[in-house]
């Protein structure tokens, strides 16, 4: 009974913060938090995530089939992660659809994990975020479950999913997406693409949003930054699998006939 609170306020929770937790209670050494922890897993109360990650079943639920949030799975991987790519979309309730795949980044994430039916797959920090220092660009702090989680902003997303495309799923996908967003802080938008300083990147945020110009109230100031950054040759909008398309010479971008016609699933 005495760990309920701990558990209540910890539906996922790390080795760490348990020992933290027993210390506050005098109870100390690693034998009495293994002991805690072989006794909770028998008795079904807490399953193991992966070595040192646990997750909390409730009293009397099944303890195979009660849903554990990945969310709260993916932003206790590792102590920085943060939520992003696709899975932030999924969290700011903007994604067209919902991924099986939860994806977070961190200084050092660890492999591809599989926990029940999701799979949890780590992203390095963008090299210039780390050597500037701002790995924090564009993410906030917010609560789900009483926990504090990690997560991009919209702005930062936006500029992450168009720069690794991979860990976002579909351009469809992609597009859908992005396009239930209202609006975004362009100028935030523009701060970290220049801030990222990859010219091709740059090129498919500044062709995002002129496409979207009206909707998304864009002013000449926020595309001129992004058109300085282009790159000087044509690049593919998505350089691992260079489908051919069209050619956006503004932007020196060769665009998927799709993508640029925005017609998804027509009908010929």
């Amino acid at each position: 009974m005495k760990h309920d609170d701990f558990f209540r306020k910890h539906p996922v929770f790390t080795g760490e913060e348990l020992a933290k937790h027993l210390s506050s209670l005098g109870e100390v050494g690693e034998r009495t938090q293994e002991t805690l922890l072989a006794y909770y897993r028998k008795t079904g109360r807490v399953v193991r995530v992966r070595r040192g990650l646990y997750a909390v079943i409730p009293a009397g639920a099944d303890t195979d089939s009660y849903p554990v949030d990945p969310f709260l799975v993916a932003a206790k991987l590792t102590t920085d992660a943060v939520l992003s790519h696709h899975t932030a979309l999924e969290f700011h309730g903007r994604a067209y659809s919902v991924q099986e795949q939860f994806t977070y980044s961190a200084s050092r994430p660890l492999g591809p994990l599989t926990f029940r039916s999701h799979v949890f797959r780590g992203a390095k920090f963008p090299e210039a975020l780390r050597r500037a220092g701002k790995e924090s660009f564009g993410v906030s702090t917010t609560e789900r479950a009483g926990m504090e989680l990690r997560v991009t902003s919209l702005e930062r997303t936006l500029v992450d999913v168009l720069d690794r495309p991979s860990l976002s799923g579909s351009w469809e996908e992609i597009w859908r997406s992005l396009e239930s967003v209202e609006f975004f802080d362009l100028d935030k938008v523009a701060e970290y693409a220049l801030l990222l300083g990859n010219a091709t990147t740059g090129a498919k945020v500044g062709f995002f949003l002129e496409q979207h110009r009206q909707l998304l109230m864009v002013e000449d100031r926020h595309l001129k930054a992004l058109h300085d950054l282009r790159p000087r040759q044509p690049h593919y909008l998505d350089r691992a699998k260079r489908k051919s398309g069209r050619l956006v010479p503004g932007w020196n971008l060769m665009v998927p006939k799709e993508v640029f016609e925005r017609a998804w699933g027509e009908v010929p």
